[in-house]
């Protein structure tokens, strides 16, 4: 190691991470001063909610569901398009629902069975595996929606570099940091939108409302749970670790920094927040992202504060042969398990 990546290494060994739990304070206490912390790292959010005027974009009937695509209003001057898919046979009436959220990729259509340009997939589907029509299938109601930066929402020179996989990631988050944002906390807050939007439909049970994620997906998805505790549960995949281990080890996106928040806290103690509520990690022992070490590393530490909270059964994790994808059917199970109501059959 020289002497750069030492200092380095030091600098950021030696942030207070003043948010981490201890036994000395009561788990509710810890989580409101962390939560607090966190929602000011990522830069805040609105005080008000803008009308989300929902919009329907297209409707297409698909083998055993329905695919919708509607726009929301997330905030004053942005509009965000979701797919919301519906099953023929949804686990119960009111369904559960999950929001979906893509990682790296071109956006929203990687997720629901889609090619770049809105055709029906023709070749394998890559590391985020049609998630979302995996769950459809399971019978939840999932809402997918378009993460600023990717597909439809990225800037006109990057959709005209005519690669669908070129993303607005660096640019977004440099004029978001210069104003005192941040991407994490732009996506965060969308999806706060899009968890709002489904509980105004009827046919979704508003606190049966679950969220998985991969990869960049997987902070959001990890995070939005971790400050919105209308959010059931959460399946973070393919991020869960340490900082340390993870976006401190190499070149990483730029939507993956938030500004002083290793004075705040480690991501296994971020990831605590979303305790009593239940927690699954998927991880591949590939990864060459987030490995599994750091993995390991976020479990235990996650188990320390879920069992604080008095409910060390709801965090579990799925440790896989693979690398940088999602695996699926433990973490659907696991899903069904949270989120279904076997008192109200269809």
């Amino acid at each position: 190691m020289s002497t750069l990546e030492q200092f380095m290494k030091g600098l950021t060994d030696a942030a207070p991470r003043r948010g981490s739990f201890h036994q000395d304070i009561s788990f509710e206490e810890w989580r409101a001063k962390l939560a607090d912390g966190l929602t000011a790292r990522l830069g805040g959010f609105p005080e008000s909610p803008a009308e989300l005027q929902p919009v329907r974009l297209e409707q297409v009937s698909c083998p055993g569901y329905i695919r919708e695509r509607i726009e929301i209003t997330t905030c004053e001057g942005m509009r965000m398009a979701v797919y919301i898919l519906r099953p023929e046979r949804p686990l119960a009436s009111p369904a559960p629902a999950v929001i979906a959220v893509h990682g790296h990729g071109y956006g929203s259509r990687d997720i629901v069975g889609l090619m770049a340009d809105g055709t029906e997939r023709t070749g394998p589907p890559g590391l985020h595996k049609d998630f979302a029509v995996s769950l459809v299938k399971q019978g939840f109601i999932v809402a997918a929606p378009e993460l600023l930066g990717f597909g439809d929402r990225r800037l006109a020179e990057d959709i005209a570099s005519g690669d669908p996989a070129k993303n607005s990631c660096y640019r977004l988050s440099t004029a978001l940091l210069l104003a005192g944002q941040t991407m994490a906390g732009f996506r965060i807050y969308e999806n706060m939108r899009v968890l709002d939007y489904l509980r105004t439909l009827e046919e979704v049970a508003p606190d049966r409302i679950g969220i998985m994620g991969i990869s960049g997906g997987g902070l959001v998805a990890g995070f939005t749970a971790a400050l919105d505790e209308r959010i059931a549960c959460a399946v973070v995949s393919g991020y869960a670790g340490t900082f340390a281990s993870s976006i401190l080890t190499r070149h990483h996106c730029l939507d993956n920094y938030i500004p002083g928040i290793l004075l705040e806290a480690e991501m296994p103690d971020l990831l605590g927040l979303i305790a009593p509520r239940g927690l699954f990690l998927e991880s591949g022992d590939t990864d060459h992202l987030f490995g599994p070490g750091g993995a390991r590393q976020a479990l235990d530490r996650l188990r320390q504060i879920y069992d604080a909270a008095g409910c060390s059964e709801q965090v579990e994790a799925d440790f896989f042969a693979g690398g940088h994808e999602i695996h699926g059917d433990p973490a659907f199970a696991w899903l069904r398990e949270q989120l279904a109501d076997e008192r109200r059959p269809v």
